[in-house]
């Protein structure tokens, strides 16, 4: 044949790591979306120049925990730690190490320091996000591969001295071409294409990630329907579904709080944390509304 054929063990070979790679930045990308959701959650007020919130938040979130103190030179600083030694009569260790990537060490106390958690497990949010994004990914590149079966359901039988040129027609094929050419010498005779069951499922996979997303996103503190619901909920389903948000809000503000009144005490401090976005009015006058009509 004149036609050009291209060496189809690298070709097959850059696909799968086409494949691999679209599966790596999908997770990639839902997980970077529920962290940014889960660190911009809580606004600090107050805080000295020294203590940037961003930190505070992306500890909590990763590690589950940091310790607030007062360096002599560098004022009060919020950082990463190591925790250990004795625990006292609530069972938080006494003994922290605070530590920084460029090298910085301090040892500290419960006499010096307050350890802030993310919550009151003292857990970081990492694995939650990590289930919901895999959970996430999964079913947005199983709807790829559907949608995908719905061009190319096809079953090609022939014999082994035409499979080589059949891969190079099916190439044309899968790249949207609109004809298909093939040299003249070919033999169709011994060539059966049969069309596979590929039933449509993207509608059922959509509503199954929407929601798995509006849970991930109840996690994260966001106000969501968390419904599939076609006819307009009562207000009843609304405030149960924003009662959900708030207490998943408390779940990680009390521990914020408890750390607050502690610091405030023990460095003079005035600082408050508080959620970043309230329980929004506009979903409980819709509610309202609901209920008049």
């Amino acid at each position: 044949m004149g036609n050009y054929l291209p060496d189809m063990p690298n070709f097959y070979t850059g696909k799968k790591m086409k494949n691999t790679r679209t599966n790596v930045n999908t997770y990639i990308d839902y997980f970077n979306r529920l962290k940014e959701y889960v660190i911009n959650m809580f606004e600090w007020k107050n805080l000295p120049p020294s203590v940037d919130p961003r930190f505070i938040e992306l500890c909590l979130c990763e590690l589950g925990y940091l310790v607030y103190f007062d360096d002599e030179i560098l004022g009060n600083l919020a950082l990463s730690c190591m925790i250990g030694g004795k625990l006292d009569v609530y069972r938080i260790p006494t003994f922290r190490q605070a530590y920084a990537n460029n090298g910085y060490r301090k040892s500290l106390s419960n006499k010096n320091s307050v350890l802030i958690f993310n919550n009151y497990l003292h857990t970081p949010s990492t694995m939650t996000i990590q289930l919901y994004a895999e959970r996430l990914a999964e079913i947005e590149r199983t709807i790829d591969v559907n949608v995908l079966a719905q061009k190319t359901p096809i079953l090609i039988k022939c014999g082994k001295e035409e499979e080589l040129t059949l891969r190079n027609l099916y190439q044309q094929y899968s790249g949207n071409m609109p004809f298909i050419f093939a040299s003249k010498n070919l033999d169709t005779d011994n060539i059966k294409a049969i069309p596979t069951s590929a039933p449509f499922i993207c509608d059922k996979l959509n509503i199954l990630k929407r929601q798995i997303w509006q849970e991930a996103l109840t996690f994260c503190g966001v106000d969501n329907a968390n419904t599939d619901k076609k006819e307009r909920m009562v207000s009843d389903e609304v405030i149960s579904n924003l009662g959900s948000v708030q207490a998943q809000r408390y779940v990680m503000l009390n521990s914020r709080k408890d750390a607050v009144k502690k610091i405030n005490a023990m460095f003079g401090t005035n600082i408050e944390v508080e959620f970043r976005q309230e329980i929004s009015p506009y979903s409980m006058q819709e509610s309202e509304d609901i209920d008049n009509e």
